[in-house]
């Protein structure tokens, strides 16, 4: 393939979906790779960010991804390995020579493989640990002590202190005279005798003045801890809120033992937010790399929830066969009364439940809410309403099948609105993540609702 038919990334020529891998540029790759070409494949690789190479491996095959690794050799970067989805880190981890193993995993920050190993089985764990360093190897056994899904597990150890009285010739002199310090940092932590933060000073500041200044004139206004069992969506959450972009991490007595930094934050509100996306539409933490078995198995409980609730809207209609019977476009129609429901609710719910993940839904607003989401729901109802009367009256020539059909959409776009609200504001009071559960709750609620408000007023209307 021609040098100059491959795009890695101009600015010049930038498009809509150039940030996504180039096809030509991965089928260059994949032919190096199948050609056994070493020096090609680093040519193409070399300009590649740790992400974009976790993505190549992530969307080629394992046959593929095993001899890309094997080829890349002693290149493979540590951050390559942070940006991958936890089944197929373990893959590449497993493909990669113990040499190669050693040197990408102490080019990692301490958090950084914290965060590869708790994913991966004992054995791994212990494999990899025995290749660190004796002082890194009990800072991250230290930090796989604490909780998971705790600040413990999501700051770093690696962090730049100083004591508070110090001026900003002393502290530069010190980061100057240290070659260990955090490969990112940006602030400078000031510490009291018995090592408890006290504030914190940015870079910009420190490097902006002179050397005779005191660290203690240049502190941030807003200082910030965070207690190392702290729940680390809590952490990142007031890492949004504040607008925070490093903050300290302190013991039970107070003591500083590490750092949280934006960047770790921002990867945490990630998680959260397509955790809740994927359990909405009931298939966990589901990834197209996972094996067909595993998403079948994953899928099944809440298929089985699902039918569990279509048998129940279908009692209801068996509750009504004579009407149904007697006027035979109540089956035409019925399915557009559920779906609008269904829609309509899931509207609602999509809203509350991002809104109680980003606590902009309280006990505090909550009616306000609800009475708008009421609202709402009339007003589209009242205008579907009109329409689907107007459709039912052309369509089947009875007057009052359009009042039916009109009078059940309203009632079920304002349940449904209700309901959306409602269901997931009462799973967060009981403790259950409203994400995991509340569909089958708002589907089961719109088709009951539906279907009993369109033929129990065909049954008394139109009977």
């Amino acid at each position: 393939m021609p040098e100059e038919d491959i795009i890695l990334d101009d600015p010049e020529t930038r498009e809509e979906g150039a940030y996504s891998l180039d096809p030509r540029t991965v089928q260059a790759i994949l032919e190096a790779v199948e050609a056994q070409d070493a020096d090609r494949l680093k040519e193409l690789v070399e300009p590649f960010h740790a992400a974009d190479i976790a993505d190549l491996l992530e969307q080629v095959n394992h046959e593929e991804r095993e001899a890309f690794v094997r080829l890349y050799g002693t290149e493979f970067d540590g951050e390559i390995l942070s940006e991958l989805e936890e089944g197929i880190r373990a893959e590449v981890i497993a493909a990669l020579s113990p040499e190669v193993l050693s040197e990408a995993v102490r080019e990692l920050e301490s958090d950084d493989v914290v965060d590869l190993l708790e994913d991966l089985e004992q054995p791994t764990q212990d494999a990899i640990l025995e290749i660190l360093e004796a002082s890194d190897r009990l800072a991250v056994e230290q930090a796989l002590s604490h909780p998971e899904y705790s600040a413990g597990r999501l700051m770093q150890r690696e962090v730049v202190a100083a004591p508070e009285h110090w001026s900003v010739g002393q502290v530069i002199d010190f980061m100057r005279a240290h070659d260990d310090l955090p490969e990112q940092f940006y602030h400078v932590i000031l510490v009291d005798p018995r090592m408890k933060p006290v504030a914190q000073v940015t870079l910009g500041k420190i490097m902006s003045s002179r050397r005779t200044t005191k660290l203690a004139d240049l502190v941030e206004p807003d200082f910030r801890t965070f207690r190392v069992d702290e729940e680390e969506g809590d952490v990142a959450y007031a890492f949004n809120q504040y607008h925070l972009i490093s903050a300290p991490v302190v013991d039970d007595d107070g003591r500083l033992v590490g750092v949280i930094t934006i960047d770790d934050a921002m990867i945490v509100l990630n998680e959260e937010n397509e955790e809740d996306i994927l359990r909405l539409a009931g298939v966990g933490d589901e990834s197209l790399n996972d094996r067909t078995f595993d998403i079948a198995r994953q899928r099944f409980p809440w298929l089985f929830v699902n039918l569990i609730t279509a048998i129940l809207a279908s009692l209801v209609i068996a509750q009504f066969e004579a009407t149904i019977a007697a006027v035979v476009a109540l089956a035409v129609l019925m399915p557009i009364v559920a779906s609008m429901g269904g829609n309509a609710g899931t509207q609602s719910l999509t809203v509350a439940v991002r809104a109680l993940a980003t606590r902009d839904l309280t006990g505090a607003n909550a009616l306000r809410v609800i009475r708008r989401e009421i609202v709402a729901g009339f007003l589209n109802g009242c205008v579907f309403a009109v329409l689907m009367g107007v459709v039912g009256i052309l369509w089947f020539g009875t007057p009052m099948l359009g009042v039916v059909i009109g009078a059940a959409m309203v009632i079920n776009l304002v349940i449904a609105g209700l309901a959306g609200i409602l269901v997931p504001l009462t799973l967060d009071k009981a403790g259950v993540d409203p994400a995991l559960a509340s569909g089958a709750f708002v589907t089961t609620v719109t088709d009951v609702v539906g279907f009993f408000a369109f033929l129990g007023l065909a049954a008394v209307l139109l009977l």
